[in-house]
């Protein structure tokens, strides 16, 4: 990533992209397959875990890492096939997410992250917003972040004649600190209205705190960015009417508008089920070859693999994980249908997306997201118990995986979505389609 412009985003020490260069020719083709693209996602999965626990004690930025998923074509999935992308569905991209997230829960959410970012103008802005920027991104091979957090109301948009200007803080933002390109968002100053634009991140007016030091996903570079004077040209107001000055109803004044939310939320539920896995299989991992079995409970057994609460446990957290993926692959397979039926061109299919529907789509994600909030600190904190004393040492690294889990399961109170459901199973309702919830 340059730095000619002076931004800060390489003011702290960062892993070499050197480390992953045999990449570039190893996967210098991309999948071709649903299948095959799953076998991608494997392979970078396989070598990011094989030194996750290190990196991860070292909390030095993922530039490295970056790049090994650039090299992967694991960024263009979605793409256009015309700009070098994949042309895959969001039900691949939910199981990239998925894989990764096994090897490295970090990376799984920045991938997670940057699908949903690397579309935005799919959702939210006009046809040509939307190819243009599919040409860039993909074409290019960018890494997408996004300082999109609502709780923030510090930053401000204001009209300043033929650009907008984006001046503030945001608490948290995802990947930026090692992304090329940053989605901002906000409500233009003066109306209720909100805006989505994508801005170079390396400028002088992106300023990171680099304070992001919470006990997990330690590698995603979420914490603070200060943003001053960023200016962005009317021309890059996602679905607004340069002419007018105002959010162009046949863009964003309808329900397909909103679609991000539960496409954002089916993400957060795919990389918490894949982190469950890789504690899973880290945990049977260790098991098999560290853990003994106990002699004083009056029926000796010889191995682990003897023990009833071992095996017992194991079972219960299978069942769960196998559950919990089965629904997150039917949502995502309800979501796949209605991006197919109600987008491209000409841009009034949109329109045809109604409240309704955009709800039922809602609530299939919204299920997955109780299910695997529950299932996936259930399993991360219940790994323990199979694996015993010895497998809570630094060096081992299984508390890496509940921490990542717990870290991010608080970004929105899992008890509100039990409520939304719950009206949605007694009384039939379903949530407004807004930007988020």
């Amino acid at each position: 990533m340059a730095t000619t412009n002076g931004s800060n985003a390489t003011a702290t020490p960062s892993t070499d992209p050197s480390i992953y260069d045999q990449y570039k020719s190893q996967f210098s083709s991309l999948p071709t397959t649903p299948s095959s693209w799953l076998q991608r996602a494997q392979e970078v999965s396989l070598i990011l875990s094989r030194d996750a626990a290190i990196r991860e004690q070292e909390n030095k930025s993922p530039v490295a890492e970056i790049a090994l998923l650039k090299h992967s074509g694991l960024m263009k999935a979605l793409g256009p096939k015309k700009y070098g992308g994949g042309a895959q569905p969001w039900s691949v991209g939910y199981q990239l997410i998925r894989e990764v997230a096994k090897g490295d829960g970090s990376l799984g959410m920045l991938l997670g992250y940057h699908l949903l970012w690397s579309t935005t103008a799919e959702v939210v802005g006009s046809p040509e917003q939307a190819e243009r920027w599919a040409e860039r991104i993909v074409g290019g091979n960018l890494f997408v972040g996004g300082a999109v957090n609502p709780r923030d109301g510090d930053l401000k948009i204001t009209a300043d004649g033929d650009s907008i200007v984006f001046m503030g803080m945001k608490r948290f933002n995802t990947g930026g600190v090692i992304s090329d390109v940053t989605v901002l968002e906000r409500v233009l100053e003066g109306t209720e209205d909100h805006m989505f634009a994508i801005v170079p991140t390396d400028q002088k007016g992106i300023v990171f705190g680099h304070d992001w030091d919470n006990v997990g996903l330690r590698l995603t570079e979420s914490g603070s960015v200060r943003i001053e004077n960023v200016r962005v040209p009317w021309a890059d107001a996602l679905g607004w009417d340069t002419e007018k000055k105002r959010p162009d109803p046949k863009v964003l004044g309808i329900p397909f508008a909103t679609l991000l939310l539960p496409t954002i939320q089916l993400v957060f539920s795919n990389f918490y089920i894949g982190i469950a896995w890789g504690a899973l299989e880290a945990a049977i991992d260790y098991t098999n070859k560290n853990t003994r079995a106990w002699p004083f409970g009056g029926d000796k057994k010889d191995s682990a693999q003897e023990e009833f609460y071992i095996l017992s446990t194991y079972g219960n957290f299978l069942a769960h994980l196998r559950a919990a993926t089965a629904l997150a692959d039917v949502a995502a397979t309800h979501l796949d249908t209605t991006y197919a039926s109600f987008s491209g061109d000409p841009v009034a299919k949109r329109a045809n997306l109604t409240a309704r529907q955009r709800g039922e789509v809602a609530e299939w994600v919204v299920s997955v997201k109780i299910a695997a909030t529950d299932t996936a600190l259930r399993v991360t904190s219940g790994i323990f118990e199979t694996t015993g004393a010895k497998a809570t040492a630094r060096k081992v690294g299984l508390d890496r995986f509940w921490r990542d889990i717990r870290t991010h399961t608080l970004h929105d109170p899992v008890a509100y979505k039990n409520r939304e459901l719950g009206r949605y199973q007694l009384v039939g309702e379903v949530p407004e389609p807004t930007w988020y919830t």
